[in-house]
């Protein structure tokens, strides 16, 4: 029977106390080259020596995310058991595991086979952390966009009562949504992703968030996607304020097409990372999609369009911010020469644009309504 969990940590406790013993290379002439393969993963294992694995080792390699073990197989190998019952596993019982496990360490006999042998085109200063769909993971859960997107459905329900004909904002609304006329309020530049004008408005955003959202952290932590998106919604009201210095904004817009973009962004850097298949169907329907819309938007701005005083470029200026900021922030599986010197530009163009919008809101007020 497999040990239970309780044994396992008894064991590793064990494991502690013993005195590491350096033990002789085996003999592998009559070994296959899958043997002595597993060989060497087992070594990269034994962190102590020993000649043998504890169940702390190799849980420790599973925490370290060095490897794209499922959780099923961690658990597999946390319950694992050994032939002795002594909570570690001699190379043998290793390779037993190996064989008769396959699908269990196949990433690990993959991954480590790529690092032995470098692609013609990998430099050394290179990085590899993996394949993008096998980068996937629940460890931390995928929880901003479900935060974010729970406290505007909140917002939105507490507004329900007041909202009128004549009057499309509830009262809390009104202290969040970006007000040309309170720009000294300066949390309405952010605030403003938590108002939206209807159910539809509200609906739309919340579909492409959560689900895009979701999947994006995912692979990327949810810390990375947060500023991603955070970084669109500023974007969008400091474009806005600039170039249509009298309009309104409310909505999610701007982080809504700050997630596309990045998305579109990590497609680009993580192309050979991905199934080609999927990546460029993704690829083609978000760009059109973004060519479309925003198009749309551009149009309405050229012919002074803006409906009820409502801006429609912090969708534009969010996509451009998600592109910008997916590039610096999000991760890079396999990072290449010319990617370095682009994320210093994009990180550049970002970081100048919003200093320049705040120079401009400081020095030049007479540019802004009163």
């Amino acid at each position: 029977m497999a040990a239970d969990l309780a044994d396992i940590e008894r064991g590793e406790e064990l494991q502690l106390q013993e005195t590491t013993v350096l033990v002789q290379e085996p003999d592998q002439s009559d070994w296959d080259d899958e043997k002595r393969k597993i060989y060497k993963i087992f070594k990269k294992y034994d962190c102590d020596e020993n000649g043998y694995i504890s169940v702390n080792e190799l849980k420790t390699v599973i925490n370290s995310g060095r490897y794209s073990i499922s959780k099923t197989g961690a658990k597999n190998i946390l319950a694992i058991d050994d032939k002795n019952h002594d909570k570690r596993l001699s190379f043998e019982e290793f390779y037993d595991l190996v064989k008769y496990n396959p699908k269990l360490f196949r990433n690990v006999i993959r991954r480590y086979t790529k690092m032995l042998v470098a692609s013609p085109h990998r430099n050394l200063t290179d990085q590899v952390d993996g394949l993008y769909e096998e980068e996937m993971s629940f460890c931390p859960p995928p929880i901003a966009m479900i935060t974010f997107s729970l406290v505007e459905l909140i917002i939105f329900y507490l507004d329900i009562p007041y909202i009128q004909e004549q009057e499309q904002v509830g009262p809390v609304a009104k202290e969040l949504y970006y007000d040309p006329y309170k720009r000294s309020e300066a949390w309405r530049f952010l605030t403003y992703m938590f108002v939206h004008i209807g159910l539809s408005h509200l609906l739309g955003n919340l579909v492409i968030q959560v689900i895009l959202g979701i999947l994006l952290e995912l692979v990327h932590h949810w810390w990375r996607v947060s500023l991603v998106y955070l970084a669109g919604v500023i974007a969008g009201s400091m474009g806005t304020s600039l170039t249509s210095p009298d309009v309104f904004l409310a909505g999610a817009s701007g982080g809504v097409y700050a997630l596309i973009t990045a998305h579109i962004a990590t497609i680009i850097m993580n192309w050979s990372e991905m199934n080609f298949v999927a990546s460029v169907l993704q690829f083609l329907f978000f760009t059109i999609f973004c060519f479309m819309d925003l198009g749309k938007q551009v149009l309405r701005y050229i012919n002074n369009e803006n409906e009820n005083g409502i801006g429609y470029m912090a969708h534009l200026f969010g996509a451009a911010a998600g592109l910008l900021v997916g590039i610096g922030v999000l991760r890079n599986l396999k990072v290449r020469r010319w990617e370095k010197y682009f994320w210093w530009i994009a990180m550049t163009i970002y970081t100048s644009f919003m200093v320049t919008g705040i120079i401009i809101h400081v020095t030049c007020p007479d540019y802004f309504p009163h």
